[in-house]
């Protein structure tokens, strides 16, 4: 078919929506936008755009992120599309939606000021437009499945952490409590932690030790038939 055959064919938009996961050593955040912009002006929003020609979704995403955020070389992954036909009262449009992950400890101060942005706890996050709502319960279940499938909590995490904050965020990211002693061997049998000598001090007299991510070795195991399970 040539391309002057699609000359009759429906035009749609084709909108790309990120939601943001952040992690403040407690507790699971969202970053969310206010519109300055009709519909639902000063309403939240998820961090969105369109699709440009030259561009696949990937790299829109990116590119959109960036553009309303100032970061760079963050964790995103798709997530699902939406495609009710009235989602978006002003115009037919089609959405994307990516989820990214941030340690808003290394991240917050690189965030561009000029827009409305702001970070908020998940379990408190206000009513959004649309079918936003969806989206983010979308990504919350696909977060929760890759949680307990690969160590994707590491990108929510700073580059040395103690073994509360990495339950903690395994608490918040599940919703759950999780037995101390059980989490801390399961995560020791796994081997892809660097037990520091350094300690954080800020907890307790006392001080816990730091770790790190071992991202090599973890390659190395999953390619010798590693299976994270936790």
């Amino acid at each position: 078919m040539i391309l002057s055959n699609y000359r009759s064919e429906d035009k749609v938009l084709l909108a790309v929506d990120g939601i943001i996961f952040g992690f403040d050593k407690e507790k699971l955040k969202i970053l969310l936008v206010q519109r300055d912009f009709e519909p639902e002006k000063g309403k939240w929003s998820l961090i969105g755009g369109f699709l440009k020609r030259e561009e696949n979704l990937d790299q829109a995403a990116i590119r959109i992120l960036h553009h309303l955020t100032g970061l760079n070389n963050i964790y995103m992954e798709q997530v699902y599309s939406f495609s009710k036909v009235d989602r978006d009262p002003a115009e037919r449009t089609i959405s994307v939606a990516y989820y990214a992950l941030i340690d808003i400890a290394s991240h917050d101060r690189k965030l561009l000021k000029q827009n409305p942005i702001q970070w908020f706890n998940l379990k408190d996050a206000p009513e959004l437009i649309f079918d936003h709502n969806r989206m983010v319960e979308r990504a919350l279940a696909t977060l929760r499945r890759r949680a307990l499938n690969k160590p994707i909590g590491f990108e929510l995490l700073p580059e040395k952490f103690t073994m509360r904050q990495l339950q903690k965020l395994y608490e918040a990211i599940l919703d759950t409590k999780l037995d101390k002693r059980n989490f801390i061997n399961k995560f020791n049998s796994f081997d892809i932690l660097i037990k520091l000598d350094e300690k954080d001090m800020s907890s307790s007299k006392k001080g816990a030790f730091l770790f790190q991510f071992d991202e090599e070795k973890y390659k190395r195991k999953v390619e010798e038939g590693f299976n994270f399970k936790l």
